[in-house]
Formats: C-alpha cells, structure tokens, sequence
C-alpha cells in the first residue's frame, strides 16, 4: 500500500482512475488470498469482491486517497496564502484555458470529498 499511496495527497483523480485503483486492490487481494474450493464439486474459482471485502476489512484504496487528501487539504489551509505550496495548489492559472470540457484541479477534487462527508459549506479551501 505505501509504494501505491505515494504522494497520493496531491492527486486529482478521475472515474477511471478510481476504478483502474479499485481493480489493482482486488487483484492484489485475490493474489494474497488464493482461490477458494468448493467442497461439493471439487472445483477452485476465484474469490467474489463482496467475499473479498468480508476477508480484508481495512478501507478500500480510494477512502484512504480521500481521507489523506483531505487531511493535506487542511495543512495547506492552515500554511496560509503567502506560501509558495498553497499559491500552487489553490491558485489560479494566468492566461487562456485549452478548449472543451476543464480538467477537474485539486481543490476542485477536495470540494466533493467534503460533500461527500458532509461537510459542503466550508469555505476555507
């Protein structure tokens, strides 16, 4: 988990990114777990997700990007607006945008993540 989570605080991460991290963890797990047999017929298969949650019951991969974003959210709210780290992260770009539909940025990522928890009216980020 560690070499996967690294610098996972700065992360903008789009639908399939999230998926794409969600299928590398139960492939992971399905490896450290096995295959299961059937007793019945004697046969192996594949362990499901659902029975892969009830073996693993740490939080899966992209609760952990969330929570660790967030907590990097409010250091960087609190280094305030004259460092260099919260100009780069919460800043505005100069100049023209490319065409079509604009890139989701950081903050924007750290908005429905508190949405999410409950927490929407915060207006410090």
């Amino acid at each position: 988990m560690p070499v996967v989570l690294h610098g996972c605080e700065t992360w903008s991460l789009t639908l399939r990114e999230e998926l794409r991290l969600r299928v590398f963890e139960n492939r992971v797990l399905r490896r450290i777990f096995g295959p299961k047999r059937y007793e019945v017929r004697r046969e192996w298969r594949k362990l499901h997700t659902e029975e892969l949650t009830d073996l693993y019951s740490a939080t899966n991969i992209i609760r952990v990007i969330k929570s660790r974003r967030m907590r990097w959210a409010v250091h960087v709210v609190h280094m305030g607006e004259n460092r260099d780290l919260y100009i780069f992260l919460v800043g505005k770009p100069e100049g023209k945008r490319p065409l079509g539909r604009p890139r989701h940025r950081w903050d924007d990522n750290i908005k429905v993540d508190l949405q999410e928890v409950g927490c929407g009216g915060m207006d410090g980020i």
